[in-house]
């Protein structure tokens, strides 16, 4: 199908200001989309509050107004600019909030202004707990066992039925805003009171704990015409009962059989097309790893930070092509930009693995607890790419500015409580808690039955465990530089775990592999790199220019003090570098970020 020619005017709805579970990566989706929508010839209006956001710029938009992000301002801003059409879903859950409302008031249609893309009856069946419920059940797709509750009584009602401990989450909340678990009655009154008053449409989900479970995630792509497509596939390290913004994520999955990740595949495959969704999709799904049983935990009917991270984890632009089918076209008309070959229906894939660790705010709120639940406390994060896990979590770890350069990493304000009681708190220190665990003999077994984390990952944990321990046994010879190389160590650490004053030979220097999305099946065309410890360097093989190059550094996670202002002028340095007459390069790990864009820098 070619470019709707009907749409002429379209408003596009940002996030507002940056909130814990809704960060840069609205405007990474938001500036994305405004891209696209200029390039087709469609007159933009853009609505957002953020001034420290690209998609504020004049270039992004035709008219953009720095407005509360309420029902009243978006329905002035329609009277008075008379769009046609209305783009939500890359606004996060603020934006489609705000169509939702507009569209369920009948006003939207009383101006004429139609939903692009997911249309609001489908976003109800994923966002409404009960309808999202009734439309699994209508395709077989196993649920939780849950009920609605729209008072406390009635939540308690629910809990006592299907029995405790419970999860509540609100409707129509961000990154589990209102949400958390309860052991009983008393915990519960809490919990449900919170999420009611959380929730817009004052109801809640209550539904029975999977603690322990695999929480699995499938990024998904859907046109008009029902091409659907598996984006991505990402495994949380922790099981259910964190939420997935404050879990170290591995894409792709590393510890599904291919019966399990075929059957959660098609699952979220079968569900997307069954809601009627129409662009990019994120499925969350849980899996005993016990057995084959599984369960669908939810649906955003929109673009997220998962997207964000599996756009950059494949260099398949979720944003961007979710806004062509918005106008229009199928994925099979879609051109991959990364091999200018193939087109946007095929699924990518990965030769190499990606670890998601998440930025925590607790430097700055000393008395804070660092407990992790349902309700995402992360402020941002970065994405580490490398041939292996073990290398990836350390490039990740490194990145995250936690002046860690490995795992070997103490309580803040050690309270002396033994490691078997440590490994039962679920904190931002598990990661370092289970890696002393493992370094002081604790077997994987024991690890496992307290915390439910997979024995692959812990598996792979104790590879560097046994390297430590070999490095402080043997020291630095060739061979365990060797191999600290290959599992991501910097050359200082590896100095300092064993003891030795100097290298056992010349410093190994770092290559740059491709991200290509197609494991190299494609020459790729746009040049977007990870480093490692390898052979060849695949970043040399590239054609330059001859032009002088100039790197632009970026500022990394997004933590409290230092935002998404710093990505607007990366990003403008970039560009105005390039209209200069330079090449540049940007170097940065922030998944969520325009800078971190394929087709950002040179």
């Amino acid at each position: 199908m070619p470019l709707d020619t009907s749409i002429q005017k379209v408003l596009v709805i940002g996030s507002g200001p940056i909130v814990i579970g809704q960060a840069a990566e609205f405007d990474y989706a938001g500036a994305q989309a405004c891209r696209i929508l200029k390039e087709a010839g469609v007159n933009v209006v853009l609505c957002n509050s953020n001034p420290a956001t690209i998609m504020t710029d004049q270039a992004m938009a035709d008219e953009i107004y720095l407005e509360p992000l309420t029902a009243e301002t978006i329905q002035r801003i329609i009277k008075k600019e008379r769009p046609d059409s209305i783009l939500a879903g890359l606004g996060g859950q603020t934006g489609l909030t705000i169509a939702m409302q507009l569209d369920k008031e009948g006003f939207l249609r009383e101006q004429g202004v139609r939903l692009l893309g997911t249309d609001a009856a489908a976003i109800s069946r994923a966002e409404d707990r009960e309808l999202f419920k009734k439309a699994m059940a209508e395709i077989g797709q196993p649920v939780i066992a849950s009920d609605i509750a729209e008072t406390v009584e009635g939540a308690l009602a629910v809990a006592e039925k299907i029995g405790y401990p419970v999860i509540v989450r609100p409707a129509f909340t961000l990154g589990g805003a209102g949400g958390g678990a309860a052991k009983d009655p008393d915990e519960l009154r809490i919990i449900a009171g919170t999420g009611l008053d959380a929730s817009p449409i004052t109801q809640i989900l209550v539904e029975r704990a999977i603690f322990g479970w695999k929480e699995i995630e499938f990024e998904t792509m859907r046109d008009s015409v029902g091409n659907v497509i598996a984006v991505c596939s990402m495994e949380n390290l922790d099981p259910v009962g964190v939420h997935t913004g404050d879990s170290i994520v591995v894409a792709p999955t590393q510890t599904l059989s291919d019966k399990e990740y075929q059957m959660l595949r098609s699952a979220s495959l079968d569900i997307i097309a069954h809601l009627g969704i129409v662009g990019g999709c994120n499925c969350q799904l849980a899996l005993n790893p016990d057995s084959f049983e599984y369960a669908v935990i939810e649906v955003n009917p929109r673009v997220s930070r998962s997207s964000a991270l599996a756009s950059k984890a494949t260099g398949y632009p979720i944003a961007k092509i979710t806004t062509k089918i918005a106008l229009g076209y199928t994925l099979d008309e879609i051109k991959n930009d990364i091999t200018g070959k193939t087109c946007a229906c095929f699924e990518p894939a990965l030769d190499y693995i990606v670890v998601k660790m998440p930025k925590w705010p607790f430097d700055k709120f000393a008395d804070a607890s660092r407990t992790l639940g349902t309700q995402m406390k992360a402020t941002g994060e970065v994405m580490a790419i490398a041939p292996n896990f073990e290398m990836a979590l350390m490039k990740a770890v490194r990145g995250a500015e936690i002046n860690q350069d490995t795992l070997n990493r103490r309580p803040d304000g050690d309270d002396g409580a033994s490691i078997t009681e440590r490994l039962a708190r679920v904190d931002d220190h598990r990661l370092f808690t289970v890696f002393e665990a493992l370094k002081s003999g604790v077997s994987i077994d024991t690890i496992f039955d307290i915390t439910k984390i997979d024995r692959w990952f812990l598996s792979h944990l104790r590879h560097l465990a046994d390297f430590e321990h070999a490095l402080e046994a043997d020291g630095l010879t060739a061979a365990n530089y060797e191999r600290g190389k290959q599992y991501g160590y910097p050359d200082n650490a590896l100095l300092r775990l064993s003891g030795a004053k100097a290298l056992p030979g010349e410093a190994k220097m770092a290559v740059y592999k491709m991200v290509d999305t197609c494991a190299a099946e494609f020459d790729a065309e746009t040049p977007y790199f990870y480093s490692c410890f390898d052979e060849f360097c695949e970043a040399r093989t590239f054609p330059r220019s001859g032009k002088p190059v100039v790197m632009v550094l970026g500022s990394g996670p997004i933590r409290i003090g230092q935002g998404i202002e710093f990505d607007y002028s990366s990003v403008h340095c970039v560009w105005t570098l390039k209209e200069l007459g330079y090449e540049v390069v940007i170097v940065n790990n922030n998944p969520e970020t325009v800078s971190t864009d394929y087709d950002t820098a040179d």
